[in-house]
């Protein structure tokens, strides 16, 4: 078999084994926010519930109340930035 041909037989190999855009976008709302809860350095073990705090959002920066077991935030998303994160009780 030519060089040629193995490496074009991977090719389409690896590009029908990459995940699908669908595949990607399947993380729910409370995987998100708690994913950036943590990634800012807040604890947020076994994340519960997000609902989006629709009085408290801006067109481009929503707003969700985040429940895990151990804490709750009201979490600002703001594109290319660092959310703000506040701690509710």
């Amino acid at each position: 078999m030519k060089p040629a041909v193995i490496i074009a037989g991977l090719a389409v190999v690896m590009v029908a084994a990459a995940p699908t855009p669908a595949a990607l976008a399947q993380e729910t709302p409370t995987e998100i926010v708690a994913t950036q809860v943590r990634a800012q350095g807040h604890p947020c073990k076994d994340p519960q519930s997000a609902q989006r705090d629709q009085a408290a959002s801006k067109p481009d920066e929503p707003v969700w109340l985040l429940q895990c077991q151990d804490a709750s935030y009201r979490v600002r998303l703001i594109a290319g930035m660092a959310a703000q994160i506040e701690r509710i009780d």
